[in-house]
């Protein structure tokens, strides 16, 4: 009888040994598969050579120069009030706040260390000089298109500026979103180096177009839909809602929101170039983009943007939702009232707006989207249009978050929203006042 339960604990045990070893082998087998796919770019980051002599040397900065203006890099590596280049913006996050690094030639608090191959490294495969993943919010995930020759003209830009010694903060996460393991997990998951190809059956231009909007120009870091670990495919352009930011970049596939494609590649350029065309005007983070941006590119390099943005496949969703919920009654009364009394002297008696300065509602698909996030973030927090040489003084929208209650703002825009042939879902008190929480969290 001992013999036999003998036998049979030594089985068991026989059995736990050989499902540890294999759990370990898992383990183990998963965490090389994370090195490879992480830390195995085979990229020579040496920099023997820092960067290679002779050549066009000015019109390599040039050429560096434009390219960052083209990405808009300036933005967001530059703090209000800082110096320029010399980082320390907070970036919030869903997961916490992000600080953009000083990006000038500062041994000690910037990139004077780097060289070209480990900055190469930083826009391919993500990777910081010291090898460390960097956090997609530098949006490498883009980046990763651009070819060697445009990188090292970026690099050598930035090592020409003057040298700002900046510390920036450290970054503000929750656990476990700012270890290693968990960007390293996240790029297996959502990331792989790449570059751009041009598609044979596509011309030129197109082919340029499509390069500096999926690379350069990285648009769908905005206008593309998130998940739950801000992960998305990234060359797709329906639309996003901008992480802690309270705004919705809108679909650049649906004849309802953004697209373009039965736009003339006149007006798509003028709206690149100066913030504004044909009953249409860009605002909230799309009006920055023009200020700082795609108003000083080419001619040619708009020109084939437009040529790209209007060839993108729709969609199909043009159609009006199943159901639309029109507030009736004194609600309707209310919201036209406020209308009359705060609105009508600039936008017109019947949502016309005045041409060259205050845009049109009627019609307008920027006051019909479903998504009312930019809707409540403009008339709480007002703001201007695209500063541009072809609009040096835009008009604005003043603010009301002090002069309107939820249960005013939320009348007045479903007011808007079904009047002048307009047709969309109401706006709720819940929304406005979910939107003012969420705007008094990312201030605080």
């Amino acid at each position: 009888m001992r013999q036999r339960v003998g036998t049979g604990s030594t089985a068991v045990r026989g059995l736990i040994t050989k499902a540890l070893l294999l759990c370990a082998l898992l383990v183990l087998g998963t965490l090389g598969w994370l090195w490879h796919v992480n830390y195995n770019d085979g990229i020579d980051v040496s920099g023997a050579v820092e960067m290679p002599h002779g050549g066009d040397q000015v019109g390599q900065l040039e050429r560096g120069a434009y390219l960052t203006r083209a990405g808009n890099c300036m933005a967001c590596h530059t703090t209000r009030g800082g110096a320029p280049w010399a980082g320390g913006r907070g970036i919030p996050t869903p997961f916490g706040t992000l600080y953009s690094s000083n990006l000038t030639p500062d041994p000690a608090t910037g990139i004077g260390q780097w060289n070209a191959a480990t900055f190469w490294r930083a826009l391919h495969n993500g990777r910081s000089a010291n090898g460390r993943l960097l956090y997609p919010a530098f949006p490498y995930t883009h980046t990763t298109q651009l070819v060697r020759g445009d990188s090292d003209a970026i690099y050598a830009y930035l090592k020409s500026l003057p040298a700002v010694r900046s510390s920036v903060p450290e970054h503000q996460l929750s656990w476990p979103y700012g270890t290693q393991a968990a960007l390293a997990v996240w790029r297996a998951l959502y990331f792989k180096p790449g570059s751009f190809s041009n598609e044979p059956q596509r011309d030129e231009q197109w082919n340029r177009g499509a390069y500096l909007v999926r690379g350069v120009a990285h648009c769908s870091a905005c206008h593309t839909p998130r998940d739950g670990l801000a992960g998305a495919d990234w060359q797709k352009l329906s639309g996003g809602l901008m992480p802690a930011q309270g705004w919705y970049a809108p679909s650049l596939v649906s004849a309802r929101e953004a697209s373009v494609s039965d736009w003339p590649v006149q007006d798509i350029v003028q709206l690149l170039r100066t913030g504004y065309a044909r009953n249409a005007s860009t605002s909230g983070p799309m009006a920055e983009v023009v200020s700082q941006s795609t108003q000083y590119l080419s001619a040619e390099d708009l020109t084939a943007m437009a040529v790209y943005l209007k060839s993108l496949p729709q969609d199909g969703g043009s159609s009006l939702p199943a159901s639309i919920n029109r507030r009736a009654g004194g609600g309707a009364i209310a919201g036209q009232k406020i209308y009359e009394n705060r609105c009508a002297s600039c936008h017109g008696n019947q949502g016309e707006g005045i041409a060259g300065a205050y845009p049109p509602l009627a019609g307008n698909r920027a006051v019909t989207l479903n998504r009312t996030e930019n809707l409540m973030q403009m008339v709480l927090y007002g703001g201007f249009g695209a500063s541009t040489s072809g609009h040096l003084r835009p008009f604005g929208m003043p603010p009301f978050v002090l002069e309107l209650r939820d249960a005013e703002l939320a009348a007045v825009l479903t007011y808007i929203r079904n009047s002048w042939g307009n047709q969309a879902p109401e706006v709720s008190v819940l929304d406005v006042h979910s939107m003012r929480a969420e705007s008094r969290s990312t201030i605080d």
